[in-house]
């Protein structure tokens, strides 16, 4: 097809040039704006229309392109090139039309020129003929060689490819025209990777062999030569490919080594490495799927092999518990494989996927193992059994010691049980199953050396101990009725539907029987043999004014075995209906009943308080006035005695000091030592005051000075009496005062001299005063 085309263009330009050879006309361009001709002339045609010239070539410049000619001929005619390339690349004699290239040419950079001849009158510069557009083509030369789009490929193919795989397709394009044959023509070749690969004519390379494998090369590299067929010089270019080998699952995982030994307690847990396989496989870790399996052996329900992906590695654990005492010692045969590789890689040795495993057990020192993982035990309620139930516990070690066992008092429910050394429960006390129907125990065994003492192991296990229903609850109501009924309701009136509950397990065939505890009554009973029963009216027409209450006693029984029977009262309100039958008036059952058991309850309560809270009270001040009779201590001494001995001065006191006020009547003798508290005169006794002096006469200085050393003596040799600087000594009263002493600490209201009816008219302020002190008008003292 290509040389097919190039065969085609050749004749079409052959044809061009014949045409032009024998004047065939063709349509002459327009001329070019704003060149109007001055006169009409016959349109002439050009000769020619194409020119051609070969590329690169090798003589002098500048090189013959052709002849441009016109069909007019006129001796003033002059040739002209108009065009990008024009008076550059090419040029023309004027005179005679040749057109010359100055300049060598290429055809892969520019193939073809367009160029328009121009015929004007070499004296005016008039047009002579239309401008005629022409094309110079470059003929292609073969001077080009083959050049790769990548100076390097990279590719990939799965290992293990059949012959013939696909790897890679690679170009190399020839700048030379393609419609020339043989001049873009590629050839490829390997230049190195012969022995695994092989290249076409498209540049496509491919597998020439099926075991390529990446475990032992991952990488190989490809040098491919490209030229065409009649290359100049032999010229060629060359590209590398790179080709990596694909993983594929290809390999069988193997054991390390062949034989694996572990030793492990026997209280190891269940499901508990106790040990690790590790296999190798060449491949690549997304194609490492290995599966471990026991296939010698006895062992497969004891032991199992996990595989670990991220390392893929065989975990080793126990799915039942091992025994040192019944096996010390397990061995099989595990076997490696990978389940999803194919059939026909199976090239590895099968003898190095398989290998020995030896589990050595050791001993340990265990703690007591029960028969079962709980007990469950049945009881009647109300039954004290010395035997319940029993639990047994072994030493799994060689040395079977003997076991204790005892109950976890977690609450005060497992103070109801008790468990003797051979495991046997009884319970203490009777039980009501209404009040606890199941009873949760831990039982602890421990294991006991030859003196009977703990060791220290020990284990513990659930015991469920359910109690038994006993039909010991007679039925009574389900719910506090209050019927109420008119005082004009007629015979046959419903008044309530009762029913009634059991606090015993009430099976589906439970039937309860009602009944009334007396006939005598203006109600009657009808059973409805449904657990329920109708209360109506038997007479009618209440008497509300006589009874508003009536206390209707309801027998209500089981089908227990044996049957019991309850009374439970019905109080029926009389009231007040309208004429529709509705209730306007009722009084409250509670009224009529009284004070409630909550109520006494209460009462009671608050009396036993205010009973405690007397008799303590009681008691303290019993303590209290013990602990008077006994005395007080100094310190009470020191708060509360206050001293009167002495009163202070009246208005003489105030005036020149007059130290005779401070002399006492013992004319400077000394005070005798102050008698104890108890042999102390009476607080309140007479006072006697010193004689007052003359007007005029005053103390001297003398009998200030031995006053003041005389209270000092007696304050120094009063050793039973409280601080001087706490005691208030009042010893004198001042000698013009009028009221004289207003102590009453020493004054006897029976002996009193001091009249106080001048307090009458002292005013209003002092009437209470008068009152209290002063002659009431039978001429008694009022105090």
């Amino acid at each position: 097809m290509q040389r097919l085309t190039v065969l085609l263009a050749a004749v079409g330009a052959c044809l061009g040039l014949l045409g032009a050879a024998t004047g065939g006309a063709s349509p002459a361009p327009l001329d070019p704006p704003g060149m109007q001709p001055t006169h009409q002339r016959q349109k002439r045609d050009w000769i020619w229309n194409q020119l051609y010239i070969d590329e690169e070539r090798n003589d002098s410049l500048p090189h013959y392109v052709g002849k441009v000619k016109s069909s007019v001929n006129h001796k003033n005619a002059w040739y002209l090139l108009k065009g990008d390339y024009a008076d550059k690349v090419f040029k023309v004699d004027k005179e005679t039309g040749n057109v010359f290239a100055h300049e060598r040419l290429d055809r892969e950079k520019i193939p073809e020129y367009h160029l328009t001849a121009l015929v004007v009158n070499k004296m005016t510069n008039e047009y002579l003929e239309s401008p005629s557009s022409f094309t110079v083509k470059v003929h292609d030369i073969n001077d080009n060689w083959p050049v790769f789009t990548h100076r390097l490929f990279n590719a990939s193919v799965p290992e293990m490819s059949p012959t013939g795989t696909s790897v890679i397709k690679v170009t190399a394009f020839d700048a030379d025209d393609p419609t020339v044959t043989d001049h873009a023509s590629v050839m490829y070749q390997l230049l190195k990777g012969q022995e695994h690969f092989n290249i076409n004519n498209d540049g496509v390379i491919y597998t020439t062999t099926n075991d390529l494998d990446r475990e032992t090369k991952a990488r190989y590299e490809v040098v491919v030569e490209a030229r065409d067929g009649q290359g100049l010089h032999g010229e060629s270019s060359t590209t590398t490919v790179l080709v990596t080998l694909q993983d594929i699952n290809d390999n069988v995982p193997y054991f390390t080594q062949s034989k694996y030994t572990f030793s492990v307690p026997e209280n190891i847990h269940v499901g508990t490495s106790l040990g690790s396989l590790c296999v190798e496989d060449p491949d690549e870790p997304q194609h490492r799927e290995t599966k471990y399996s026991i296939v010698q052996g006895e062992y497969r329900d004891t032991f199992t092999i996990e595989t670990d992906t991220a390392h893929n590695e065989g975990i080793i654990k126990p799915i039942k518990p091992l025994d040192f005492e019944r096996i010390q010692q397990y061995s099989f045969t595990i076997e490696a494989t990978d389940p999803t590789i194919n059939t026909r890689y199976w090239h590895a040795n099968p003898t190095r996927n398989m290998a020995r495993v030896i589990i050595n057990v050791t001993d340990v020192d265990e703690p007591p193992n029960f028969q079962q993982p709980f007990y469950h035990f049945q009881l009647l309620e109300n039954q004290k059994k010395p035997f319940i139930g029993s639990v047994l516990a072994t030493d799994p070690d060689a040395a079977r010691r003997s076991i204790g066992y005892s109950i976890r008092r977690t609450s005060d429910k497992g103070y109801f049980f008790r468990i003797t050394k051979q495991g046997n429960i009884h319970n203490e006390k009777e039980l009501d199953r209404e009040m606890y129907p199941w009873y949760n125990l831990t039982v602890e065994a421990k294991e006991l050396d030859s003196r009977g003492n703990p060791t220290g192991k020990e284990s513990i296990v659930q015991v469920h101990i359910e109690i038994l229903d006993v039909n010991d609850n007679a039925p009574e109501f389900a719910q506090p009725y209050e019927p109420k009924v008119c005082e004009n309701s007629p015979q046959g009136k419903l008044i309530m539907r009762i029913s009634a509950i059991d606090k015993d397990i009430t099976p589906q065939n439970m039937k309860f029987r009602f009944s009334l505890g007396t006939e005598d009554s203006n109600f009657t009973l009808k059973d409805n043999h449904d657990n329920t029963a109708n209360i109506t009216v038997k007479y009618g027409q209440f008497d509300r004014e006589r009874t508003k209450f009536h206390f209707l006693p309801v027998l209500i029984s089981d089908n227990g075995k044996p049957s019991l029977t309850s009374t439970n009262t019905l109080t029926v309100a009389v009231c007040k209906c309208n004429d529709y039958g509705e209730f306007t008036f009722c009084e409250e059952a509670s009224a009529r009943a009284g004070i409630g058991i909550p109520a006494l309850v209460a009462i009671f309560l608050c009396i036993l308080t205010i009973t405690v809270i007397t008799m303590l009270l009681f008691l303290w001040r019993r303590i209290r006035k013990q602990a008077r009779a006994h005395g007080k201590n100094v310190l009470e001494i020191h708060e509360q005695l206050v001293t009167y001995d002495e009163e202070g001065g009246g208005e003489m006191d105030t005036t020149s000091y007059d130290v005779s006020v401070l002399n006492s009547v013992r004319h400077g003798r000394a005070k005798p030592p102050r008698p104890a508290l108890d042999t102390r005169p009476a607080l309140y006794a007479q006072v006697q005051k010193p004689p007052r002096l003359p007007p005029g006469m005053h103390g001297g200085p003398g009998e200030m000075a031995t006053m003041i050393e005389v209270k000092k003596e007696e304050a120094d040799l009063d050793e039973g009496g409280p601080p001087y600087d706490t005691t208030h000594v009042y010893g004198y009263e001042g000698s013009e005062s009028i009221a004289e002493s207003l102590s009453s600490l020493g004054t006897d209201s029976s002996d009193s001299d001091v009249d106080y009816d001048f307090l009458n008219d002292w005013g209003p302020r002092f009437k209470m005063l008068a009152e209290l002190y002063g002659s009431d008008p039978r001429g008694e003292l009022v105090y």
